[in-house]
């Protein structure tokens, strides 16, 4: 009876803790893609708690139109919120802000 008793009690404590999974655990991968007929030649992502956009995320790389970058945004704050900020061949800039990285697969510049 005791060992039943402590199996039910470990496979409820297993259940909420699967249900609570905490911000951090989130998956924050997004599919970047690049519809615009211009090359995006710099790319940004920061999350809304800070005022820097830190580094360009594609590097020496760029993302031609048509094409698409997985990206995976988890910098360790737990932050799902992130502005982006494009920069295109042609000179263009385009930000987007409170992009909910937690929730969404892919975002498409068009």
């Amino acid at each position: 009876m005791r060992v039943s008793n402590m199996t039910a009690a470990l496979t409820a404590g297993a259940l909420v803790l699967a249900m609570a999974v905490p911000a951090a655990a989130q998956d924050r991968r997004v599919r970047i893609e690049n519809n615009t007929g211009v090359t995006l030649v710099e790319f940004y992502g920061s999350n809304t708690g800070t005022n820097d956009w830190e580094e360009d995320i594609l590097g020496k790389d760029v993302l031609p139109s048509g094409s698409a970058v997985n990206i995976n945004f988890d910098d360790g704050t737990g932050y799902c919120m992130f502005d982006f900020r494009a920069v295109f061949e042609d000179g263009d800039v385009l930000v987007r802000r409170e992009i909910n990285v937690c929730e969404v697969g892919t975002f498409t510049y068009e």
